[in-house]
């Protein structure tokens, strides 16, 4: 190896200390004694498809969610006619009109089922969830007649009109920051990280925190990344899941109990293709700083074999399940999904208890 390989170290530090190649896993994530009650996701293009389906699958763990140029959980199973891979990559981007598009009734209907099945949590729960959605007028990947359908999926679900933040603009598909070395705002370019003039993840986080949130941190980042094997988290062989995740520790979580939010790269926008600038450049870390939040930023890769996933995009379709004609990607049993909710339960381990039972 050129460089010896880190667990931690401090943000400024990232660079000359953690080399990006995606075959160096690191090693394994510790336990931090995580407050795990108050979880949240977000994610941008498929990852916040992969938001939407975490946020319900897994209802009693999460509190709130946001959603940026995506569409309604199992939006690919809107139409029984055509494979959720068709449904995908035409009702769930970019739909001649609302008439072809997603449907928020359709959606909430599939969740009604699945829970009562028992592949889902119980979907009273989605109720309490606070809600952040965006979609941009200048977005052509994913438009925002599909987007309007999450706002209504939440509105249907029970969710007060008050705890639902619905923000459009004029951006094209990209997560948005203020920071002048990013992309012009309408632009729909990689690495889909547009300056619009303020700082999205700041403004999303603040809305799912409500009342207990403070501004973000505009010095110094305090606290540590930490590089993480994601491989002992993963099952099946279809996963398209990176070897390596990270996870951002502030300075005042690593000795005191603090509550985590998982947030979701979008396609093209991993590390292993983007090294950093994803879990270093989107404002996460410094509002995380300031309200004692970690913020984990699990990994998917690029696949040009089995499973097919050329742009290395979460999976909202089917393409990570074992068993192909019986897509479970919108279940508990998701291999994606299932994977970041055991990363979660091991934050939420105590220091020394995930210590001992780490391989």
């Amino acid at each position: 190896m050129k460089m010896k390989l880190m667990m931690a170290v401090p943000c400024g530090l990232l660079l000359a200390a953690i080399p990006l190649a995606a075959s160096a896993a690191g090693p394994a994530l510790p336990g931090y004694g995580a407050d795990l009650s108050q979880t949240t996701v977000s994610g941008i293009s498929s990852g916040g498809f992969m938001a939407a389906q975490l946020a319900t699958a897994y209802s009693s763990l999460v509190k709130g969610v946001g959603v940026i140029a995506a569409g309604p959980y199992d939006c690919a199973s809107t139409y029984p006619g055509q494979s959720p891979l068709q449904n995908a990559v035409t009702t769930c981007m970019s739909p001649f009109s609302a008439a072809v598009g997603p449907s928020a009734a359709v959606s909430w209907r599939s969740a009604q089922r699945r829970a009562q099945e028992g592949t889902i949590d119980p979907v009273a729960n989605l109720a309490r969830q606070r809600v952040y959605v965006f979609s941009g007028a200048s977005d052509a990947t994913v438009r925002t007649i599909v987007v309007d359908q999450v706002a209504e999926y939440y509105r249907l679900a029970g969710v007060p009109q008050d705890a639902i933040l619905y923000r459009r603009n004029e951006a094209g598909h990209a997560i948005i920051t203020a920071r002048e070395q990013d992309a012009a705002c309408a632009e729909t370019r990689a690495p889909y990280i547009n300056n619009c003039g303020f700082s999205q993840s700041a403004e999303l986080l603040t809305h799912l925190s409500g009342t207990r949130s403070r501004p973000a941190a505009t010095g110094p980042l305090t606290g540590i990344i930490i590089k993480f094997d994601q491989r002992e988290f993963i099952k099946g062989s279809r996963s398209s899941m990176d070897e390596a995740g990270y996870a951002y520790v502030p300075r005042e979580c690593q000795d005191n109990a603090c509550v985590v939010h998982v947030a979701f790269h979008g396609c093209q926008q991993g590390a292993s293709q983007l090294g950093e600038r994803f879990y270093m450049g989107t404002g996460y870390n410094e509002y995380a700083d300031a309200n004692r939040m970690i913020v984990l930023y699990p990994q998917v890769r690029p696949s040009g074999g089995i499973p097919p996933n050329p742009k290395g995009c979460w999976d909202f379709w089917g393409y990570s399940g074992e068993d192909q004609h019986r897509p479970d990607f919108q279940t508990r049993s998701a291999p994606q999904m299932a994977a970041v909710v055991a990363m979660l339960q091991r934050l939420g381990q105590p220091r020394a208890a995930a210590a001992a039972a780490a391989p």
